[in-house]
């Protein structure tokens, strides 16, 4: 009942983000003037009350966590503002959803605010400094196969992150909600990231369906998803991509390329038929520059797939496993269940397993 009643009252206050934002603002600036900049007040209240909520999937609610994490920080907020802006969130939802409102509502928000502020300052301790979210300008949408979108944004301020990572997004028309995606290139001298999409969730179809050159998004603040290098290894790569989870891999391809150390990469890209191959020119252009590379194609329903490309991209991979290769794998659900087993079974030492630690793509 609380859950149902919570999410009701919170769907008609987001409805209106804007003029909730003003509200819930002032409501913190009249006590305390220099607590929250205005521009940032949308973002902060949109996440917030979905984190309370609690209407999210644990990959969207560790994103909601990360981002909130880090504004708690950065706006140096502490336990002693915690009521303060707890108050702020109820005193908001309760003015937009007038003359609905009633005690029981009042206690349900009032306690499900304490939890998700508690838990927003016990992130705050763990996610470290900076920016909790950077607004980005859409370059380029592509769709180069059905369901998929390639997108080339470019943060207004330098996004840090580190190839293998994954950051929270978030689009127009879905306030609070932050999905995960990784960045498919390393970092570059003009500050763009590609980001590949399928359109699998409310946020995936909007980032592959509505977004156009020109838009606006956000990104919150990358962290370590499992897949990235260790600084101090330089051992053979052998890379298992199914579907989109192609972008952090390519990503490491792209690092590697950045100082090759003498190591040899297998890269399989997985797909289910050859019409779904998304992203062949950039992975030819690659394989064509780089002797040290090789790209492996795998379909895991294509009757016309030569034999040694039939299975998913685990499968194949696992074909061309070499003794002392770290295997790093990516991929939709069905690729990655049991995907830990399948390796170590295959005869990959446990220490050369690398997957994804849970964030969505």
């Amino acid at each position: 009942m609380r859950g149902v009643d919570l999410a009701a009252t919170w769907a008609v206050t987001v409805a209106g983000i804007d003029r909730a934002a003003d509200h819930f603002w002032c409501a913190l600036a009249d006590r305390m003037p220099t607590l929250l900049p205005e521009r940032d007040a949308p973002l902060f209240l949109a996440a917030l009350g979905r984190l309370a909520t609690g209407d999210d999937d644990r990959a969207g609610r560790a994103a909601l966590l990360t981002v909130l994490g880090r504004a708690w920080r950065d706006c140096h907020l502490g336990p002693h503002h915690q009521a303060l802006v707890g108050d702020a969130l109820v005193a908001t939802v309760a003015r937009h959803t007038r003359p609905r409102w009633t005690s029981a509502l009042a206690a349900g928000w009032d306690s499900a605010a304490r939890r998700a502020l508690t838990a927003v300052r016990q992130a705050a301790e763990r996610v470290g400094d900076g920016h909790a979210w950077w607004p980005v300008e859409v370059l380029d949408h592509d769709r180069p196969a059905e369901g998929v979108a390639i997108l080339t944004v470019r943060p207004w301020r330098r996004l840090p992150f580190r190839p293998g990572q994954a950051v929270p997004v978030s689009v127009p028309g879905l306030p609070g909600r932050w999905r995960w995606y990784s960045p498919a290139n390393a970092p570059r001298a003009d500050g763009t990231i590609e980001l590949h999409v399928r359109a699998a969730g409310a946020v995936s179809r909007v980032l592959v369906e509505r977004v156009r050159p020109g838009g606006r998004l956000c990104l919150g603040p990358p962290r370590g998803a499992g897949l990235t290098l260790a600084p101090d290894s330089s051992a053979d790569l052998l890379l298992a991509a199914g579907g989109t989870g192609l972008a952090p891999l390519r990503a490491l391809v792209e690092q590697v390329a950045a100082a090759p150390a003498g190591r040899r990469v297998t890269l399989v890209s997985g797909v289910r038929a050859f019409a779904d191959l998304y992203d062949p020119v950039s992975l030819d252009k690659l394989q064509v520059a780089h002797d040290w590379l090789t790209v492996v194609p795998a379909f895991s329903h294509d009757a016309y797939a030569e034999a040694a490309e039939r299975g998913d991209a685990l499968a194949v991979a696992l074909r061309h496993h070499r003794p002392g290769q770290h295997v790093y794998a990516c991929g939709p659900p069905a690729m990655m269940v049991g995907a830990r087993l399948r390796l170590l079974a295959a005869g990959v030492p446990a220490a050369h397993i690398h997957l994804p630690d849970g964030c969505e793509r």
